[in-house]
Order: structure tokens, then sequence, then C-alpha cells
């Protein structure tokens, strides 16, 4: 891929008009223009756009995984695209150069899948959830890792044709990582690069009123779709232990639990066990698929 083209993918619920109009205006901004840029209207009908931005509007919201494939159909429609980049609705890029650095980095490796921007707030803060590795205590610390970050991103779309898209049935918590383990399975790159920031405002993933229950639901489905089945009873049970541990809420926790079981109970197939060679390479970049 000598000359990697970057199309531009954004998700929005119509509640943030003005964080999406800045953010748009910052991906005009690049050194390197994008190919295309695609809004997606989930379940919302879109603010007016600017020029050569096109807009899709779902009649209903299909969750980041069903949004995100709707902007990846309309980018494969128009057939200029190598390198998509998701970017969250309420994040901004503070340098001109981003487009330029993926350029370089997806143009001098073949096998690059997925680069993972770093997740700053306005203070530059990151926060420790945002570092896609088990060390988290420095962010600038980039590298090949096993996951990346949904609030921004890059994808191959060379990639893409191998793994498949995103996980519908999802929805919603842990699509990155169902990607980033069907990636790594087929031999591809996961990186993260701190150099390359989003700016996004300080949050908290509970801010989601399903946070609980998908997060166990969706955990449950990457263990029955992934693992090796040696691995999939100390994934869960490592999971429910460090869960209980951690969380604070009584509601919190029942939602959790009825997530996990309905995870348990449900289907959301293909199973397509990962191979022991995976496991290795994912415990040799740090985080082996138990946790």
């Amino acid at each position: 891929m000598r000359h990697p083209r970057v199309g531009v993918a954004v998700l929005t619920m119509g509640t943030r008009p003005a964080e999406l109009a800045a953010l748009l205006e910052s991906v005009a901004q690049q050194d390197t223009a994008a190919a295309r840029v695609v809004v997606v209207g989930n379940g919302s009908p879109l603010p007016a756009l600017p020029d050569r931005v096109t807009g899709v509007e779902l009649p209903e919201n299909l969750g980041v995984s069903g949004g995100r494939n709707a902007a990846l159909a309309a980018l494969r429609d128009f057939g200029d695209v190598d390198v998509v980049v998701d970017l969250d609705d309420d994040g901004l890029l503070i340098s001109p150069d981003v487009f330029t650095r993926l350029v370089e980095l997806y143009g001098s490796d073949p096998r690059l899948g997925v680069v993972s921007f770093r997740i700053a707030d306005e203070r530059g803060r990151t926060q420790r959830r945002h570092v896609p590795r088990l060390r988290a205590a420095d962010p600038m610390r980039g590298g090949l890792v096993t996951t990346f970050l949904g609030g921004g991103h890059a994808l191959s779309m060379r990639m893409l044709e191998e793994t498949g898209d995103w996980p519908e049935p999802f929805f919603y918590a842990h699509e990155e990582t169902d990607l980033a383990w069907r990636a790594l399975d087929a031999g591809w790159k996961v990186r993260y690069e701190p150099e390359l920031v989003l700016r996004h405002p300080w949050t908290s993933p509970t801010r989601h009123a399903v946070f609980h229950r998908m997060v166990a639901r969706n955990r449950v489905w990457l263990a029955k779709r992934h693992l090796p089945a040696p691995l999939v009873p100390v994934y869960l049970g490592l999971w429910i232990a460090l869960t209980v541990a951690r969380t604070r809420s009584a509601t919190g926790l029942r939602a959790w639990f009825g997530g996990f079981a309905e995870g348990l109970r449900t289907p959301c197939p293909p199973r397509r066990p990962m191979r022991w060679t995976t496991v290795w390479r994912m415990t040799r970049l740090g985080r082996p698929p138990i946790v």
C-alpha cells in the first residue's frame, strides 16, 4: 500500500451538533486530505453538513457496531478508500498531521491492520482505561498491542476484507476487542500510537444506562466466539472475580450478572477459536487473552 487513501467515519445521535461541526472542521484542516468523509445519523436526523461530507441517516439506532458498518458500506461504495478512520463525534483532532502520519505508517507496513490513537482531555490527561495495555501507567508508551480504542483509530480496509466488519449483535461494548482478536488471529498487527491524539472530554463509561449489562453479555460472547475451549472458564472466572472486586454499586453488579447470564444463554455465532499461536503471540505482547 504505497499511497493509502484515508476515509473518515463518524457516528452521531444528533445530540452534539456543535462538537460534530468542530470535529469535521479539524478533519478538513488535515495536511493530508481525506478522500471521503461519512457521517452516520444513528437513528437520528443529521444537521447540515459541510460540502464533500456524505450523510447517511439510519431509521433506527444500530449501536456502535451497526452504525460503523453502515459507514463502512458507504465508503466501500465509493471504492477509493484504503484506510478508514473512526472518530467519536465529540472528539477533536488537535494536530493537522494525523492523516499524514497514518499514510506513512500504513504505507511502510503492509500487515498493519489497526492503529489506535491516544485519547486525551483538554488538559492532556489520558485515563488509564484509554491505554490499550495492562501496564497503563505511561500513556506515552506506544507499540504493538492486543486491542484498541473505539473513540479514535484507523483500520485497514484490506484487513476488514479478511476479518469481516464490526460484530453487529454486540451493539455496544467490547466490539473493538472482538475485531482486534480476529485481526491478530489473521496475522495483522494492532499498534498504539500515542502521538496521534484525539482530544475528548473526560468521561465515565457508566454514563451509558446499559453499560453493565452489555459489558458482561459481550464479554461472554467474546469468550464463546474466540477463545480455545480450555481458556473460556479461565477468562470468565477471572472477570467475575475482577468485577466483584471493582464494582461498588449493588445495582450495577446485579445488571452485570444479568448480562453475564444473558451471554451464557444466548448464542453469538460464529465460533472460530483463535489459534494457540495467537494466544502465545498475545501473551508475548503483554496481554494473554484471559484478562
